[in-house]
């Protein structure tokens, strides 16, 4: 007996050498016909409604005064501009690079997208038989004492459905355009990290120039006080006098520990949005000028140009998925064909079983399945589809309705905003000449304090606001060039 195992065992061996061999050669043979016939039956076409390109009903040109308005913009178009050309300080470019390798919300969007991959594989695998092999043996004693021994080699598939209507195709459809859809949202989440890390690096050297005008106006504050305690002793100014020095002094106090807790929040959102730690020294404690930022970038005339940002083919590709399930819909109420078929040889001699001493075997087994009462599943299954189609052409409408909205308001805050600026930098110039006037005709005791006071406070309002309209300058310039889809061309030397 142990003499008999150990023979089987020499001979299972070699048979399975001979089998990868066989089962290699058998895939493409005659023994395995009805494989390659339900493979050719499966070539049809889907029942999924023709997809057509939505024209949604939004302006086919920006407002020729905004775009006219925008002066210093460059011929590229922001698509065709890489993120690393349009960033021009170093410092922020090294933030930005942080991010893009080290932000969870982009790494979890990234991981969405091989989800959705994989997501797509298994649905196409089912256009595909799944193919088996396997080997037996079996031995046995007649009646008369006769012993047989057989032995089989088989390699088939079992219940594969032949996709004559289409369902297993639209399925994959669907999953397929799904896939494009998270792949695009991984895509608009880079060019949104761009920007958030951008802007937050620049509220942070906003708040930070803020927090240097309240320390030097508290210091202004302090010596207009120590003037006012000097004259109060001298019988000149009055107690009202002191006080209203002591307003504007306590005021900026406030206004210091206020902004020195919103540069804190600022590093502290930033690191978060990078996704690691970083050096001090790529932080801007004060905001830069613009053409030390970044580079200037068009307002194409067409609205053309929406129909190629991520968050827009995102929504078209949904759209694209949910007309591919009407279709699996529809296959649902045709007939369901299944296909179960073997080939393969047989044998009394386990190590003859390859090498021509033995027979061929083969099997097929069609089968048909036909869909007569279900209760409704099937006109409701088919009615849902619809409905997520109409919901996607919504949502994909939409998506355009909104890509144009923050342009066209991209646009029309570039075209006032340098207006803006002037005007505030001309104000601040005007109410810092009118603060040192005012205070030399105090000192010199031609005027009254609280005409000093009333200069030192537009002064300090206005610097806020040139403040506030600098750093709103230079997030208009990120923001139009993500709007217009940029952010996403490659980087020379960069594998995409």
């Amino acid at each position: 007996m142990t003499n008999n195992l150990k023979l089987q065992h020499s001979q299972l061996s070699t048979v399975r050498k001979r089998a990868k061999k066989y089962l290699v050669k058998s895939i493409g043979s005659a023994k395995l016909l009805p494989i390659a016939t339900a493979m050719v039956l499966a070539g049809c076409s889907s029942m999924a409604p023709d997809y057509e390109r939505s024209d949604s009903s939004v302006a086919n040109e920006w407002q020729l005064k905004q775009v006219e308005e925008t002066q210093g913009l460059s011929s590229q178009k922001a698509l065709d501009i890489p993120w690393k050309d349009f960033i021009k300080d170093e410092r922020l470019v090294s933030l930005i690079d942080m991010g893009l390798n080290s932000s969870r919300t982009l790494q979890e969007a990234l991981a969405d997208v091989e989800s959705a991959r994989a997501t797509y594989r298994i649905q196409r695998s089912d256009l595909f038989p799944d193919v088996d092999a396997s080997l037996s043996g079996n031995r046995s004693k007649a009646s008369t004492g006769d012993i047989s021994t057989t032995y089989e080699a088989e390699a088939g598939f079992s219940s594969y459905e032949i996709d004559l209507f289409g369902k297993n195709r639209s399925l994959t459809q669907a999953e397929m355009e799904t896939y494009l859809a998270t792949a695009e949202t991984a895509k608009a989440a880079k060019i949104t990290l761009i920007g958030e890390i951008a802007n937050a690096w620049l509220t942070l050297a906003a708040d930070s120039n803020l927090l240097t005008l309240a320390e030097q106006t508290a210091t202004n504050a302090q010596q207009a006080m120590e003037i006012t305690n000097k004259r109060l002793s001298y019988g000149v100014d009055s107690r009202i006098d002191v006080a209203s020095a002591e307003t504007i002094y306590y005021s900026a106090r406030s206004d210091i520990a206020s902004y020195r807790t919103q540069v804190e929040q600022d590093i502290n959102a930033l690191r978060l949005l990078v996704g690691e730690d970083f050096d001090d020294s790529l932080l801007a404690y004060s905001l830069p000028d613009s053409n030390q930022l970044v580079t200037d970038v068009p307002a194409d005339v067409s609205s053309e140009v929406l129909l190629n940002r991520p968050d827009v083919l995102s929504a078209e590709y949904n759209l694209k998925s949910a007309n591919a399930n009407i279709g699996a819909a529809r296959a649902a109420f045709f007939p369901t064909i299944s296909l179960t078929a073997t080939g393969g040889l047989t044998s009394s001699v386990l190590s003859n079983i390859f090498s021509g001493g033995a027979s061929s075997i083969w099997s097929i087994a069609p089968s048909i399945s036909l869909p007569i009462f279900d209760g409704g599943e099937n006109k409701a299954n088919l009615a849902y589809s619809e409905a997520q189609q109409q919901k996607y052409l919504a949502a994909y409408e939409y998506a355009i309705q909104s890509a144009f909205t923050e342009v066209a308001d991209a646009l029309a805050r570039r075209a006032t905003i340098q207006d803006q600026l002037d005007a505030e930098d001309a104000l601040v110039e005007a109410s810092t000449r009118s603060y040192e006037l005012s205070v030399a005709r105090y000192e010199n005791g031609v005027d009254s304090f609280q005409t000093a006071l009333e200069s030192q406070r537009t002064m300090y309002s206005a610097s806020q606001s040139l403040i506030t309209t600098r750093q709103a300058d230079l997030s208009n310039r990120i923001t139009l060039y993500k709007v217009l889809g940029g952010g996403l061309a490659p980087i020379e030397g960069e594998v995409e």
